[in-house]
């Protein structure tokens, strides 16, 4: 999956240096980047990537163009965060261990920094390809004043082992993480994208797991049935997202 066949985009803003293919929309810290790139998807076209600028959250999205039906496109998901987490594992120290937790959320030692959401055109057809999709994606890099003593159980990734990070860093190597998936999965099919996802997974012995065709998780146990949980019913609600603060959970 490129980021698409129409791209109106030319070179990216200075203040962020990112590959030709994007083109920059930056916010103030107020703003939201994935209702942002939603209502402007249709007009900016594939590879706008809406950045916040925030110093303690790493918040930014960017449009695709699928070219395959919505049903199988919605494994955009899988890539953006694999290449969100190849991103995080490359700025930190090789102790610490980063997990998927599926479908879309991130920890970083056991512990929940941010993760990923997708949105879609409200009214595309399952069997065709969508106008456009938004990946968007929240780290938590930085706690705000009082917040440890308030929350002892949220966590920074600086806190985790990753030093010297903010947001913009962040989106940058975000930005070349991306196109590095979404070759691999044009290239070789989205097995390229699935075995990377499913080894980050928090390990158990006891399962087995695969992504289906249309994104959905299949887990068996040792002589059963596999289960099936639907990646479109998870994504109504991205499981890392606090509603009530707009913020990663803490």
């Amino acid at each position: 999956m490129p980021l698409g066949k129409r791209t109106r985009l030319g070179t990216a803003s200075p203040a962020l240096d990112l590959p030709p293919a994007f083109r920059l929309l930056t916010l103030r810290e107020v703003g939201d980047a994935f209702a942002h790139a939603m209502r402007v998807a249709a007009q900016e076209g594939a590879g706008t990537l809406v950045h916040v600028g925030r110093f303690d959250v790493a918040e930014f999205a960017v449009v695709l163009e699928p070219q395959e039906p919505l049903r199988t496109a919605r494994r955009a998901l899988y890539a953006g965060l694999v290449a969100l987490g190849d991103t995080l594992v490359a700025l930190a120290p090789p102790q610490v261990p980063l997990t998927y937790v599926w479908p879309d959320a991130i920890s970083v030692d056991g512990v929940l920094v941010g993760g990923g959401r997708l949105g879609w055109p409200q009214s595309a057809d399952e069997d065709a390809p969508p106008e456009w999709l938004v990946f968007a994606a929240m780290i938590r890099t930085a706690t705000k004043e009082g917040e440890p003593g308030l929350n002892p159980l949220s966590s920074t990734i600086g806190e985790e082992g990753v030093s010297d990070l903010d947001g913009a860093r962040l989106v940058e190597s975000f930005s070349r993480h991306l196109m590095v998936a979404l070759d691999a999965w044009q290239e070789r099919g989205f097995d390229a994208i699935a075995r990377p996802y499913l080894a980050r997974l928090a390990k158990d012995a006891r399962m087995q797991r695969t992504l289906a065709e249309n994104g959905d998780l299949l887990v068996r146990h040792s002589g059963s049935k596999a289960k099936r949980l639907s990646l479109l019913r998870a994504l109504e609600q991205p499981s890392w997202l606090d509603p009530a603060s707009g913020d990663p959970r803490a």
